[in-house]
């Protein structure tokens, strides 16, 4: 429940994409510059004078790609809401509500984290800690540049470029897997139970747009990529496919969509095409993408089956 709590901390006030790295020991520069986008921090690459040995990552998301690309073995220390890999070290340390004094005791040499809350990164900085600032990705573009930025950072450059590469494959073959139907279909995702949803506009709803699916909360108005849809909204869009990413921090399911007032005529809900997903899997943007979009195909297949 509190990792889930924490992967929507980050996504639903998501601001400005932009990766900053600060002051390395010794007075070398940093070889991405505060405010680089992260287009530009991608093209420019992210070479390092040393490779850090001792890395503390305040991120779920980033405690993922740093397990994934190889650099486990250089982790000290992870934050409370890193859940994945189960051998990450998880400390008491927190993400959102950093305490530099708390985050010094590991004698770190880079830091990796996702916000800068508490101007945590000016602090660092003052310790000659480098500092790797990592946000929300907004599409898949952003997943596969911040792995290959946390490759290069961490010395593990090339094995992070297979693991893109192979994600890229992976996506490529899931999406060439699934019929493009002559209607598209529709789909809502649910990010809490008061109806937070994802539009197009974000590395979520880009993986429903990849499968041919139309998203209901694209239409729903505002300016928020994450915006709080209605229950009346849902209702009166009748999506074809419900996907449930709280469905193990708040324990939603088929049952608890039917049992909604008025949920039970939605197309989803009379067909049973309303998918729990994985809180964590759903709401970070790190390689376990590959498995929420295999998710999604498998259940839009099915959806196409029953069609027919």
């Amino acid at each position: 429940m509190a990792s889930f709590k924490a992967d929507l901390r980050l996504l639903l006030p998501l601001a400005s994409a932009t990766v900053i790295a600060c002051s390395t020991i010794g007075g070398a520069a940093a070889a991405i510059t505060p405010h680089l986008s992260a287009k530009r921090a991608a093209t420019k690459g992210a070479t390092i004078t040393r490779r850090p040995s001792r890395i503390v990552s305040l991120s779920a998301t980033t405690t993922e790609d740093l397990y994934a690309v190889g650099a486990g073995k250089q982790v000290v220390a992870v934050d409370a809401d890193s859940t994945y890999p189960p051998r990450a070290r998880r400390t008491k340390l927190s993400g959102f509500t950093p305490n530099v004094e708390a985050i010094a005791k590991y004698r770190p040499d880079l830091v990796v984290l996702s916000n800068d809350t508490n101007h945590v990164v000016a602090q660092l900085k003052k310790l000659h800690v480098r500092v790797l600032l990592a946000p929300p990705a907004t599409n898949l573009a952003g997943v596969y540049a911040q792995i290959g930025q946390i490759g290069r950072t961490t010395g593990h450059a090339a094995k992070a470029n297979r693991l893109v590469a192979k994600m890229k494959r992976q996506v490529r073959a899931i999406v060439r897997s699934v019929p493009r139907p002559t209607k598209p279909l529709s789909v809502y995702h649910e990010l809490t139970t008061n109806y937070y949803s994802a539009t197009s506009h974000t590395f979520i709803g880009q993986m429903y747009k990849l499968l041919g699916l139309q998203n209901i909360a694209d239409k729903a108005g505002g300016s928020s990529d994450y915006p709080q849809l209605s229950a009346e909204y849902v209702i009166a869009s009748n999506p074809d496919l419900i996907v449930l990413a709280d469905s193990i921090c708040c324990g939603q399911n088929l049952a608890t969509v039917a049992a909604r007032s008025g949920w039970s005529n939605i197309a989803a809900v009379r067909s049973g095409a309303v998918v729990p997903v994985d809180d964590s899997i759903a709401s970070r943007w790190g390689p376990r993408v590959v498995v929420f979009l295999k998710k999604v195909a498998s259940a839009v297949k099915r959806l196409q089956g029953q069609s027919r």
